[in-house]
């Protein structure tokens, strides 16, 4: 899933909380991380990702996010209320909120 990053880079410039070369600088650091596009999220779309948004009254990105988290045994990083209780009721880990 890459949707998370694109809004990512998008919030920053549009909301011009950075200066656009710190945007640059943004996107170069983010690229360098190993990321994984994950094939099996648009698989299960239709299915696991609609049911648990229906069943913890998230938005199907969020959901997305929490199919993950729960197919993959990883940690989950938000700071949406919605979503970190949804994981905690799944017994998904979820990261700290201040991370150093």
């Amino acid at each position: 899933m890459w949707g998370g990053g694109e809004r990512f880079r998008l919030g920053l410039f549009g909301s011009r909380r950075i200066a656009p070369p710190q945007v640059a600088a943004s996107v170069d650091f983010v690229a360098s991380l190993p990321i994984e596009v994950d094939a099996e999220t648009d698989r299960r779309s239709f299915r696991e990702v609609f049911s648990l948004a229906r069943s913890a009254s998230l938005t199907t990105y969020d959901a997305a996010y929490l199919e993950l988290a729960l197919r993959s045994g990883l940690a989950l990083a938000t700071l949406d209320k919605a979503l970190v209780q949804a994981a905690r009721d799944l017994q998904v880990k979820t990261l700290p909120r201040t991370i150093r």
